[in-house]
């Protein structure tokens, strides 16, 4: 009879920040193992639990026994089986023996084709075998396949050493309500486990799989499913904010969650003075280090009041909350000291020891590369015609801030603290603001930077990484990207789209290898980084919603000039929307295909020369048209453009069906090959529509 299945591994504290995958890997490797053995059906449902101290499945509609199969098992060739006068051979003897049967009446054996060769099958029919079996090799795969750099090895009170994440103490294998006879690690499967440590009675005798759940929470005051749990922590957070803003990162809730049984929140405080310290410090310190949940008001500023999930429920808290108070104050205190310390000295006053941070051996100092970006970002402030000074004296602070005290401890405020330092030393607002923003964007759809200055900087930063890093041989390699080379590419890509930057891409990438060309380990990488760019270009506007067509009719023209990607790839998408779309698209890559087929290089076009009146129709509206689309062209309205060309749709349609455009006369054909020629430029300004064409 099918029923339910549970697996629990009772162990010690499990890594929390690993905790969801390890149970995610375990519960889908025994799915996935029972499946192909046959125990499940169609309708059998996995539920994955994982708490600190146990990782365990539960699967519906299990099979005791899996069921009898047919196997249809290749022995030989017939022409290695049998001799010509059809006596057995050597090799088959042997084989038939190896597999058991050596006594099977070979007349029974199915002959059948199997590539070029008649073969020998032996069909049979094998048992099901007991759901033990399939367990037992279930389990030992998916603790095999655990998602863990490196296995804890420990000694068995018994003195056996076995080796798993975090010592395991008891194992249950139900099914339904009967043990299911396995073992793991020296333990024998059973049907009792732990409760929560203190809020529980102890051990708990599991009834069934089925009510597995239901008795650890009401008897173990335990709540099993991760994912469940999780969602029991945002509700109780949420409603202790009580209309504040709660800074919530699903990297710290999970990580939470991995770490408690049964969640509670507390409401707790620090005195308002550390307020006086960047919010940033703050926050940093109580999510990275003490795991507490910060709160703000509704725009954005710091409370003294935080957050933290207990794993004991109590109706007297006050010794969890004044413990926790007590346990963040060195830590806030810290901050403040550090804060006050960096103060004392200028950023300026810093930079000398940027000539002491080696950047990378092939590339010089921190210093010597920020000397690089600053020429960069000059020259990128002249192309766009803005002040140079502010970008050149943010592009000399901006990184000084990685010498203080407090981007020492935490470095993942670099930037930000460049940001407050900045303006304590009086410098310039833009300036300031481009210590943090020349860093963005930090990740996928983070925000860019607000100002012209950071904006500058932030290109030059980003192309002086990429050309840099890729110049001295360590570009991307497969998932290797240890320079983070991908983001760097995209960080520019969105900067000069986003922000409509009218710079060209390969003169940007140009400025960097004039710069790093003076170093002799640096070779110029300036086509292959155009390349990759490309490819993340074509990721980037597939993920914005331009289908396939659109964005390589667009890419095909190979664009130096990014601005107004956008404006282009609209106007194809409207064009293609157009009745006329389709068999433009489809004439444009016939003429392409002339045109590359010809081997003749246009010439001028001469209206003498013609001859049918299908092609001086088309070269007249041809004349027509194309002052009209120029002008379109250079205003911007690129979809004006293709409107206007798609008029010539009914003229393109009978000039081939008229007109032989490889005729006999060399002369005749010419002509119509440069006026091809002259078509397909007019209607590939915008993109290349022959990309549309099914």
């Amino acid at each position: 009879m099918n029923k339910t299945l549970l697996i629990e591994l009772h162990t010690e504290e499990l890594p929390p920040k690993a905790l969801s995958k390890l149970a995610d890997s375990f519960a889908g490797t025994i799915e996935k193992s029972l499946r192909q053995d046959d125990f499940l059906t169609e309708t059998s449902k996995a539920t994955v639990y994982a708490t600190p101290r146990r990782l365990a499945v539960s699967i519906t509609d299990v099979r005791p026994v899996s069921p009898d199969r047919p196997i249809r098992k290749k022995i030989l060739p017939v022409n290695i089986a049998f001799d010509k006068d059809g006596n057995q051979m050597p090799p088959l003897k042997k084989k038939l023996a190896a597999m058991g049967i050596a006594d099977i009446d070979v007349s029974t054996l199915e002959t059948a084709r199997d590539g070029k060769n008649d073969c020998l099958f032996y069909n049979y029919t094998a048992s099901g075998i007991p759901l033990a079996t399939g367990l037992q090799s279930a389990v030992e795969k998916a603790a095999a396949g655990l998602p863990v750099p490196k296995m804890m090895t420990y000694q068995r009170p018994d003195g056996e050493t076995v080796q798993f994440v975090r010592p395991v103490h008891r194992l249950i294998a139900l099914h339904g309500e009967t043990i299911v006879p396995i073992t793991f690690l020296g333990l024998a499967a059973g049907r009792t486990t732990q409760g929560h440590r203190f809020l529980s009675q102890g051990d708990i005798d599991i009834t069934n799989a089925d009510t597995y759940a239901a008795q650890l929470e009401n008897e173990g005051k335990i709540i099993p499913e991760f994912n469940a749990r999780k969602e029991r922590i945002r509700t109780m957070l949420l409603e202790k904010a009580h209309g504040d803003k709660i800074l919530m990162p699903e990297t710290l809730l999970d990580e939470v969650t991995a770490l408690v049984e049964w969640p509670v929140v507390y409401e707790c405080y620090f005195e308002e003075s550390f307020l006086e310290v960047p919010q940033e410090c703050l926050i940093l310190t109580m999510q990275t280090n003490q795991k507490y949940f910060a709160l703000t008001d509704q725009n954005g500023k710091l409370r003294n009041r935080f957050l933290i999930v207990s794993n004991i429920e109590t109706d007297t808290p006050q010794r969890i909350i004044d413990g926790n108070e007590r346990v963040i104050r060195p830590r806030l205190s810290d901050a403040q000291f550090f804060f006050e310390q960096d103060k004392k000295k200028t950023l300026e006053s810093r930079l000398p020891g940027l000539s002491n941070v080696v950047y990378h051996n092939k590339l010089g100092t921190l210093a010597q590369r920020m000397a690089r970006v600053r020429i960069l970002a000059v020259g990128i402030a002249k192309k766009l015609e803005i002040n140079t000074t502010l970008a050149e004296r943010a592009a000399h602070l901006c990184k000084a801030d990685l010498l203080t005290e407090m981007v020492g401890e935490f470095p993942e405020l670099q930037g930000t603290m460049g940001t407050y330092y900045a303006r304590h030393d009086g410098e310039p607002e833009e300036v300031a603001m481009a210590c943090a923003e020349h860093y963005q964007p930090r990740f996928a759809g983070d925000a860019l930077p607000t100002t012209q200055t950071g904006t500058i900087l932030a290109l030059a930063d980003k192309l002086e990484t990429l050309v840099g890093i890729w110049g001295i041989g360590l570009q991307p390699t497969g998932d290797r990207d240890p320079f983070a080379l991908r983001r760097h590419a995209l960080g520019i890509l969105r900067i000069l789209i986003e922000k409509k930057l009218p710079l060209s891409l390969r003169g940007l990438l140009k400025d960097a290898v004039d710069i790093l060309s003076k170093n002799t380990m640096f070779s110029d990488p300036t086509e292959a980084v155009i390349d990759f760019a490309m490819d993340r270009l074509r990721g980037l506007l597939r993920e914005r919603g331009y289908s396939i067509g659109e964005v390589e009719a667009v890419l095909a023209q190979q664009p130096d000039r990014l601005d107004n990607i956008i404006e282009r790839l609209d106007a194809v998408r409207t064009f293609a929307s157009l009745p006329e779309a389709s068999s433009l698209a489809a004439a444009n890559k016939r003429i392409t295909n002339i045109l590359k087929k010809s081997g003749v290089t246009a010439g001028e076009v001469h209206q003498d020369v013609m001859v049918e009146d299908s092609e001086r129709k088309l070269y007249a509206d041809i004349l027509s048209v194309k002052p009209v689309a120029d002008q379109q062209f250079a205003k911007g309205d690129y979809t004006g453009t293709l409107q206007t060309l798609a008029t010539l749709h009914d003229d393109v349609d009978a000039f081939f069906t008229n007109v032989m455009v490889m005729a006999d006369d060399p002369k005749l054909r010419n002509n119509r090959i440069a006026l091809l020629k002259a078509l397909h430029d007019m209607m590939n300004q915008v993109a290349d529509i022959s990309k549309l064409a099914a």
